[in-house]
């Protein structure tokens, strides 16, 4: 290795903008995006969060997630298509170079108590799934005997009772880490080998759940379990001391149900590992939509934090990704809150007529006047104010990095700080192990393309039409379709034209006539560009950019 193991390099010795090194996991199936061209699947995939080496000043650990996966409509209704399902979940150690390189020391596979490689695949509904379902790649529902027909009872949904979805890391002196994933939410402790020593989560019929303080087992609030599919706690860290982890949901809970996704709140917890104690804070997002994705901790009460809204800075140009000092000091812990009225505690407001009754319910947490403190936070644009009236104060929260307009940063997820010991920051983004949904459209496989290519096939669209695509007023026409079906529903065409324009169109049910961008258009990439992508949002057609004019229709 070239560089110094003693000497921190300055951050501006190096060039901004290092790629982490990967291999590539798979090719095997067709890109959807782009049909005359394999999906490489990159290993990669590091880029769920990060943390600094305890000691070594030029490396830093970095956290894959679940494995490569893509959204899914399946027999069950939405779930996640694993494409490799074996995969192992895993920390990555890197290392800076003096000339800028970015060096793979070596991965760290996570594993059960017993010492066996675990998976990404869901939780049982009892510890910590909901109703995340898997299906295989060609699209069929993953289950526990996959020659038997599934069965709710016999042959339930395949599931991993240690399966991990690793979004946050705390790398500790000691060598061990503690990982903080999005299903349970657990919060797992892992030696230096990456084998379970312990588990804090909020179920407490888990035997699992080891860590005890004071004769007493360590859990989560109860409420965590409430956490949204794919939302679970993303952020962890621990105080510099040793004694504390630091975790942060990604955004707000369905607690008590759907209700809460329209609060801004986001929830704190910090867990003493010494004396036990648990505590929550409240962090106020900018917006409901946005999340939090990554924390470092400056001392015992200061944090970095990150907030972002999961958009392309290219397609949208007010896209928000920020970084914010926030200090819990002054917070009010909403464990301590006991039952009472708001008459009976010193509230600020004392010409407020607005009466509070606080109660601590087993299962929503912190209510009140019944109503968990999401849907109470969503109810109402003063929410936050009437919590200040009754002195419940959230976590202060000060911008210090715009990173839009201090880099060149073109990545909508931005998951990974690695706080240097000179104070800078290292910004890690989500590759998705290189892959996009757009790209996995159900996998293409040699099996769906044959199916296509069977003239007995009822849904088999002609394999020799021709399409026209507009874009912008200019008409490009296929010379060349590949079609592929998808799940009897979906037929996704790849054309080419002579002059090397590719587009991808999604048609639902081979319907035949004129189809609108914001139902169908995956990409279009045209001769002579490096790459074009266009990102649909399916729900709202005003949020598709710059796609007026197109059409496409048959030939």
């Amino acid at each position: 290795m070239v560089n110094n193991k003693t000497t921190l390099m300055a951050y501006g010795d190096f060039p901004q903008g290092s790629p982490l090194p990967y291999s590539v996991l798979s090719n095997q199936f067709i890109n959807a995006a782009y049909p005359d061209k394999k999906l490489q699947i990159r290993n990669g995939g590091f880029g769920s969060d990060a943390a600094a080496h305890p000691t070594n000043p030029n490396q830093f650990y970095v956290l894959t997630d679940r494995g490569p996966n893509a959204d899914f409509e399946g027999c069950l209704g939405s779930g996640k298509l694993f494409l490799l399902p074996d995969y192992t979940p895993r920390i990555g150690l890197f290392e800076l170079q003096a000339d800028g390189d970015i060096l793979k020391i070596k991965e760290i596979l996570l594993k059960n108590t017993q010492g066996t490689a675990i998976s990404g695949l869901p939780n049982p509904k009892a510890l910590g799934g909901t109703h995340e379902i898997p299906y295989d790649v060609d699209g069929q529902l993953m289950t526990m005997n996959p020659s038997l027909p599934f069965d709710e009872i016999t042959n339930p949904i395949k599931t991993d009772i240690n399966g991990l979805d690793p979004e946050g890391l705390a790398a500790l002196t000691d060598g061990s880490f503690w990982i903080s994933d999005e299903y349970g939410p657990h919060l797992v402790h892992y030696d230096g080998d990456g084998v379970e020593i312990g588990r804090i989560n909020p179920f407490a019929t888990d035997t699992r759940n080891t860590v005890v303080a004071h004769g007493q087992t360590i859990l989560l609030p109860a409420e965590f379990a409430k956490r949204r599919a794919n939302r679970g706690m993303e952020s962890l860290t621990i105080t510099p001391d040793q004694t504390t982890l630091v975790g942060v949901m990604e955004s707000s809970l369905d607690n008590p149900d759907t209700s809460g996704r329209a609060s801004n709140l986001a929830r704190i917890v910090t867990i003493n590992l010494v004396s036990g104690q648990i505590a929550q804070y409240l962090y106020p997002l900018n917006h409901p939509k946005h999340v939090t994705s990554g924390i470092a901790a400056l001392s015992n009460h200061e944090f970095y934090l990150i907030e972002h809204d999961r958009k392309l800075p290219l397609q949208e140009p007010c896209a928000q990704k920020h970084i914010y000092k926030i200090n819990i000091a002054e917070a009010t812990d909403i464990e301590s809150i006991t039952d009472k009225n708001s008459s009976d505690t010193n509230a600020t407001d004392k010409n407020s007529t607005e009466k509070y009754h606080l109660k601590q319910d087993s299962a929503l947490g912190l209510t009140i006047n019944g109503q968990a403190l999401e849907p109470f936070i969503a109810s109402s644009e003063g929410s936050w104010q009437a919590l200040a009236t009754i002195n419940i104060i959230p976590v202060d929260k000060k911008l210090v990095v715009d990173v839009l307009k201090t880099v060149d940063y073109p990545h909508d997820k931005l998951e990974g700080l690695w706080l240097r010991q000179d104070g800078a920051l290292g910004l890690l983004n989500d590759d998705d192990f290189a892959m996009t949904d757009a790209m996995t459209d159900l996998s293409m496989t040699a099996a769906h393309l044959s199916a296509l290519s069977n003239p007995n096939n009822p849904n088999n669209p002609s394999g020799t039409a021709l399409f026209a695509a507009d874009f912008d007023g200019q008409t490009f026409v296929a010379s060349s379709t590949q079609a592929v079906l998808t799940n009897g529903q979906l037929v996704i065409l790849g054309s080419r034209t002579t002059q090397g324009d590719i587009f991808s169109i999604v048609i639902d049910n081979a319907s035949v006539g004129t189809f609108p961008a914001n139902e169908n258009l995956i990409s279009y990439q045209l001769q002579g560009d490096d790459y074009a992508f266009l990102g649909l949002n399916f729900e709202n057609a005003n949020e598709n950019k710059n796609l007026e004019q197109f059409r496409i229709a048959w030939k």
